[in-house]
Order: structure tokens, then C-alpha cells, then sequence
């Protein structure tokens, strides 16, 4: 039996021997070449793949059949072959037709960027909501392709087979079954939505903001969340370390009670299937308050990575042409991994930082820079507050500790009628006391 037949006991995608290559197209991104290869590599590792070998090829002009040149193709069959490469792992989005190719030519099993992110998400995905959003997304992906067949719909573990199968069969079945599975996911997932609605309705009229968390994958987001929260959530040195939202309560300066929201990390070319399906676990994003934009500073490619999680931001309509002026959450800036950097790149980086609105240098590791965080999130979010005359039934104790807990009560003055009293209060905290006595 093959050691990719996915109805071996065994987790194939793990100890699988691998090459990665990478193919810089004429006009491609802006990233370094050797930064790109290095996480297409720990994008490989994030689910135990023996990376043996890689290497970068430049490539002017995209060859319908391979996307590589013949000479590239033989050189990859060659790297495959000196290394006993099981997989070969292609950092590009490959067709069916181009990943069926080079198949051929390398006589091991290929699979691009896409199907790699997709197989990442489908082992790390930990609730039922982030499994049935990565199978759908899984689903679409592999709809258009069909070169194996779907037997790993009855899967018990985690990934989604990228890395195995028996062959071309049963086609017309597996078009099918994967239409649908598809149809039964969405109507899971819309009643998924629907709950998420209603608790989000709920924590709206509950007394405190929504922070949430986002960045580039690996950017430190879980260290930070658990620095500021005392949670232990997965924050490993690994792509991908977290998939499935996590939320905290945390306590800030002015704001006794806020919840802080760990999110999905972006990478690029995120595949456009991811997000659509993730589209709800997002909407977390859509609907914060504050977004704390977690950047790998130390990172050779921190500015591309930062113009690839605004990318996904306006995808999802956060930001941009589509996004409504009224409902666009202010952004910080979080530039994480100073302790990465040597002592002349740090004070560089301060120095640019000063320069710069919302941008805050720290590290999540040694917890510098987290005290200026935690007050930049809450002068933020308490910006712009207004004095409102409230009067309240003397009996409503708990509306008054409210306001006591999270405005400025100026002054008060009781009858035994009413409770008159002048806050001074955000107007997001103003729209959620509104909303709490609605």
C-alpha cells in the first residue's frame, strides 16, 4: 500500500519526505525571495513534513502545461529524486493540469500553496465551525480539480487528503457527493451564523467593547492574547498555530471590563476559498470595536505581510471602497518581536514608530511596550466621549453601577422619583447602554 492511501492508519501528511520549489514570476510580489521559500518551508513543517530540499527558480513566462520551464522541470525532478522526495511541495497555485504534469515528470505526488494551507487548516481546525468552513472551502477547491477520489469524506481524522489517494475514479460520483456535502455545510454553517448573531446581539448589550486581535500568521497574535489575558492559548512558532477564534475578558485602564478576540491568522495568496468559508469566524473582525493589528516586525517582509492583511481586511468589507464610513473600526498598530531585532534596528524602529499614529513597538515575549498598548486601546476606545443627561428609576441599581463602572458619573442627583444623573461616556459605550436598556 502507498504511504499516501489515505485509508492507511496512519497521519500520511506527517514524516512525509518533501521538496519544496518556488517559482518567482516576472512581476510578481515584492518579498524576499529567500523570506518566501523560508515559509513556504514552515508552512510545510506546521503539519510534520521532512522538508529535505528546496530551491527558488525564476520563471518569465507561466508555461500553461508545468508553469515552470521544461529545464525547471527536469532540475525539480532531479531536487525530487536526490532527496527521495516522497511530496513535492509547489509554492505557486498550480492547475489540474499543471499539478497532473509535473506529477508525471517528478513521479511523486504534487501539491501547490493552495492545497498545502487547505490541508494545514483541515488538521488545526479544533470546532465544529472551523472544520465545516475548512471542508467547504476544501470542497471548492477540490470540485474543479477531481484527479483523485473523495473517499476522505468518511475520514475520521484530521487534514483532508491533499496527500494520498487511490486515483482517478468514480468522477461523476465524486462531483456528486461534493455538491452535496457542500449544500448540507452551507446550511450548517447559516445556522452557525445565526447563533453567532444572537450572542453577538447579547454581548452588545453587555457592558464592555470588543478588541480584536489580527495579523499575518506566526505574527505573535497568541502570545500577545495570552499576555494580555493570562490565557494559555496555542502560541507556538508555528504557521497556523491558532484557526478557531478564542475570546477573553480583560481589564484596561478606564475600562474595567473588555473583550479581547484571538483570531485566524492571514498569509499570502491566502486561497480565496478560505475567505469566503471563514467569512463567519471573521465577522468577529466585522464586528469589533477596536481592531489591534499585530505585526511581525522583525520580519523581512513586515511590510508586505501588513499590506496582505489589509488586503484580506477589505476583502471581508472591513475596510476600503465597499466598507461603510459609520461602522469602520479604528485600527492600532501592535509592531511585535522587538526583542528580535539588535539594539541599532530597535531604536530604529521607535524612532519610526514615534513618527506614526496608532503604532505601538512592544514585544508579547518580555511584555515591553504593553502597558503603552493597553492605554492606546483604551484612550481609543474612549475617545470622543460626550456628556449625557440620563435619568433612571431610583430602584435600577444596576444601570447606575454600570454608568459608575463604565463612564464618568459628573454628578447625581436623587428624588424620589428619579435618579438624574450627567455621564460622561464613549459613544460606543453610550450605544451599548442604550442597547442594554432597549
Amino acid at each position: 500500500m502507498s504511504v499516501f492511501d489515505r485509508d492507511s492508519k496512519d497521519d500520511v501528511s506527517r514524516g512525509a519526505r518533501a521538496v519544496v520549489v518556488h517559482a518567482e514570476l516576472a512581476g510578481g510580489d515584492r518579498r524576499d525571495p529567500d523570506a518566501r521559500l523560508e515559509e513556504a518551508r514552515g508552512l510545510a513543517r506546521a503539519i510534520g513534513i521532512d522538508v529535505r530540499g528546496s530551491q527558488a527558480f525564476r520563471v518569465r513566462d507561466r508555461k500553461p502545461s508545468t508553469l515552470f520551464g521544461s529545464g525547471q522541470v527536469e532540475a525539480i525532478a532531479a531536487l525530487a529524486m536526490d532527496h527521495d522526495a516522497e511530496l513535492v511541495i509547489v509554492d505557486n497555485a498550480l492547475s489540474p493540469v499543471q499539478q497532473s504534469n509535473l506529477e508525471k515528470v517528478t513521479k511523486a505526488k504534487v501539491i501547490d500553496r493552495t492545497g498545502l494551507i487547505l490541508e494545514i487548516f483541515g488538521e488545526r481546525a479544533a470546532t465544529n465551525e472551523g472544520r465545516l468552513q475548512v471542508e467547504l472551502a476544501h470542497l471548492d477547491y477540490q470540485a474543479g480539480r477531481l484527479v483523485r477520489s473523495w473517499t476522505h469524506l468518511e475520514r475520521q481524522r484530521g487534514g483532508f487528503g491533499f496527500l494520498g489517494g487511490p486515483g482517478e475514479t468514480q468522477i461523476e460520483a465524486d462531483r456528486r457527493m461534493i455538491r452535496d456535502r457542500m449544500a448540507k455545510i452551507r446550511r450548517e454553517l447559516e445556522q452557525v451564523t445565526r447563533t453567532r448573531g444572537l450572542h453577538r446581539a447579547r454581548r452588545q448589550k453587555a457592558p464592555w467593547p470588543v478588541i480584536a486581535l489580527v495579523g499575518y500568521t506566526n505574527a505573535g497574535k497568541s502570545t500577545l492574547f495570552n499576555r494580555m489575558t493570562g490565557a494559555d492559548v496555542m502560541a507556538e512558532n508555528l504557521l497556523f498555530a491558532t484557526l478557531d477564534p478564542t475570546m477573553r475578558q480583560i481589564a484596561l485602564p478606564g475600562l474595567d471590563k473588555a473583550i479581547l478576540s484571538d483570531t485566524v491568522g492571514f498569509v499570502s495568496d491566502l486561497p480565496t476559498q478560505l475567505i469566503a468559508a471563514f467569512r463567519a469566524t471573521l465577522e468577529e473582525v466585522l464586528s469589533a470595536d477596536l481592531i489591534v493589528h499585530v505585526r511581525d516586525i522583525a520580519h523581512p517582509d513586515s511590510d508586505a505581510q501588513r499590506d496582505d492583511v489589509l488586503q484580506v481586511l477589505e476583502e471581508l468589507g472591513i475596510y476600503g471602497e465597499g466598507a461603510d464610513p459609520a461602522t469602520v473600526p479604528p485600527m492600532i498598530e501592535a509592531w511585535n518581536k522587538m526583542d528580535m531585532l539588535d539594539s541599532e534596528d530597535a531604536a530604529h524602529v521607535r524612532e519610526v514608530a514615534q513618527r506614526q499614529e496608532a503604532v505601538i513597538p512592544l514585544s508579547a515575549i518580555t511584555g515591553e511596550g504593553l502597558d503603552r498598548l493597553q492605554r492606546a486601546i483604551s484612550e481609543t476606545l474612549t475617545a470622543g466621549a460626550e456628556v449625557h443627561a440620563i435619568t433612571l428609576d431610583p430602584a435600577d441599581g444596576a444601570a447606575a453601577a454600570w454608568l459608575h463602572e463604565h463612564g464618568e458619573v459628573l454628578d447625581s442627583i436623587v428624588s424620589d422619583q428619579t435618579l438624574a444623573l450627567n455621564v460622561r461616556l464613549s459613544h460606543s459605550a453610550y450605544a451599548r447602554f442604550r442597547a442594554r436598556k432597549a
